[in-house]
């Protein structure tokens, strides 16, 4: 798609927010492009998942009212100071742009955000496919150096859960629980979920990447596309979720527990994941590169999650293995 038709894609957008209907022969009119025109911007964002009805005799109007990302907004919001948020219309993913921004001449600044509204290639651990909706979520990376090398960085995706909890506990009430290693539940139902990517040697600096997708609207056609129980911020809080402000209070608690996690390591947070485990006392299985099963415990110091099996206790680690409940 060119610039002036993302140009006008955008626009179109903004006029549909609202969450009312707008004809296509108006829309057409106050965007200078002919209505077939309007109806293939209508399906390009049908086909990023955007929920859009046409109803005959009235136009085109959004499923429900949409706060669109605003870079301006955004920057307003920030503290003087605070590393930039880009904003992105449709990218393949937010990992993959602050990746590319590392091999530029001029590296990103440490806590530099890429936020989009839509990802054609959104990923989540272990390869899968993360489902990324236009508008209905947020799709957020982070970018951090870690000046003790990739071995101090054991715990990162717990870190990072944690501080999308207790940020979701405080500023929107809602009772947010970890799921080790790397996703946060609501009730019982998966709301996000963190990706780190690591780039750099053993014995020197490494550059983070914390990717972390959190439902926020998910339309109603998400069901055919997630493949077990889930949950959204608007439909927990009852609340039109401002994103614009979610990104700013994320970056903000991001750096907060990272600047603590490089001169404390994971021990402080080791108290506030095993408060808001999902597992915790429960019978659970690890497969994948190990399998076990026992009853959870939390995680020890360094985040490792510990299973008590027949009287003794045995830590595992991270890595290529998932925790599942167990009946």
């Amino acid at each position: 798609m060119s610039k002036a038709s993302l140009q006008v894609q955008r626009q179109l957008l903004a006029v549909l927010a609202d969450g009312g209907f707008h004809s296509g022969q108006a829309l057409a009119e106050q965007f200078g492009v002919s209505r077939t025109a309007i109806a293939n911007y209508i399906n390009d964002l049908e086909q990023v998942g955007l929920d859009v009805y046409k109803v005959k005799g009235k136009g085109y109007g959004l499923a429900r009212p949409l706060l669109l990302l605003d870079a301006q907004r955004i920057k307003k919001l920030q503290s003087v100071g605070t590393a930039p948020v880009f904003v992105q219309h449709i990218t393949d993913s937010t990992n993959l742009q602050l990746l590319q921004m590392l091999q530029n001449a001029s590296p990103p600044l440490k806590a530099t955000v890429v936020v989009a509204e839509a990802q054609t290639a959104g990923r989540g651990r272990r390869g899968r496919q993360w489902y990324s909706p236009y508008g209905s979520n947020l799709y957020f990376s982070y970018y951090w150096r870690l000046e003790q090398g990739v071995q101090a960085a054991m715990g990162l995706s717990l870190v990072a859960g944690c501080a999308l909890c207790s940020l979701l506990r405080r500023e929107y009430q809602v009772n947010a629980q970890l799921k080790w290693p790397n996703d946060i539940y609501i009730n019982g139902h998966k709301i996000a979920g963190v990706l780190v990517e690591l780039a750099g040697q053993a014995d020197a600096a490494c550059n983070v990447i914390i990717g972390i997708g959190l439902n926020i609207a998910l339309p109603e056609t998400a069901l055919q596309h997630i493949n077990q129980p889930y949950a959204d911020l608007t439909q927990a809080t009852g609340q039109l979720i401002d994103r614009n402000k979610l990104i700013v209070q994320l970056q903000d608690e991001l750096t907060n527990a990272l600047n603590t996690f490089e001169i404390e390591g994971f021990k402080p947070f080791q108290q506030i994941f095993n408060q808001y485990d999902v597992f915790a006392k429960c019978l659970v299985s690890i497969s994948g590169s190990a399998t076990a099963s026992g009853i959870c415990l939390g995680v020890d110091e360094n985040g490792a999650v510990l299973l008590e099996q027949d009287g003794n206790i045995q830590a595992y680690y991270g890595g290529e293995i998932s925790l599942r409940a167990s009946t």
